[in-house]
């Protein structure tokens, strides 16, 4: 009989491929913000979120937190490179108040998690408490990151057209969340199971307003 061991690493890796995927189904997005060299009425909040949460979630993964965490660490690690890939996008292509309050925002998330992660290490002394601080900070964080397109939602419902709410990203992170929801809950991981469970309805009402509005889209 297989082991819930064996079957908890089976989804983890499942879920590291869906979610690199995850991480790299804004590409388009991205290309059209290149090509035009606007960002237009996209917005900066979901990147930044996911490299927040990303950031928080290697340090969760970290050895001298959280031993035996490499699917964690091999998730989180690449989704942070592109994430920071996707803000730098954003800062070359805002224009004015909205370029600074981007760089602002990425600036002072960087000096808050340095500080945050060097007095974790130096005053919290056992393995259980570094992961139940990084662990609670990163399932906030997850929540944020999955909640962060409900302005975008509510201006596909005011609009009725789902132009600046991409499908496929949409449809990432529900199988993303899912799949680490079903990876927490086999040997309960509250840190991993609850934040990704609010992510599922996220994400679903996502789906939703696609299937409402899509067809009213203009092309």
């Amino acid at each position: 009989m297989v082991s819930p061991d064996t079957v908890r690493t089976l989804i983890g890796v499942v879920g590291n491929t869906i979610s690199i995927i995850l991480v790299l189904s804004p590409m388009p997005t991205f290309y059209r913000i290149w090509k035009n060299k606007s960002v237009e009425q996209f917005s900066p909040i979901p990147y930044i979120a996911t490299a927040i949460g990303c950031t928080v979630w290697v340090l969760y993964g970290l050895p001298i937190v959280h031993p035996h965490s490499i699917l964690i660490i091999t998730t989180s690690g690449p989704g942070l490179v592109i994430e920071l890939f996707y803000v730098i996008l954003f800062i070359l292509y805002s224009q004015g108040k909205k370029r600074l309050q981007v760089f602002t925002t990425l600036v002072a998330s960087i000096v808050v998690l340095g500080v945050l992660a060097v007095l974790i290490i130096m005053l919290v002394h056992t393995h259980e408490h570094r992961s139940m601080i990084l662990g609670i900070l990163g399932g906030m964080l997850n929540i944020i990151s999955y909640g962060s397109p409900l302005s975008v939602m509510k201006m596909v419902i005011q609009t009725k057209s789902v132009e600046y709410m991409p499908f496929y990203l949409s449809m990432a992170i529900f199988f993303n969340t899912v799949c680490w929801t079903a990876y927490g809950l086999i040997i309960f991981d509250p840190y991993i199971t609850i934040p990704n469970g609010v992510g599922v309805i996220f994400a679903t009402a996502q789906l939703l307003l696609h299937a409402i509005y899509y067809k009213s889209t203009q092309r």
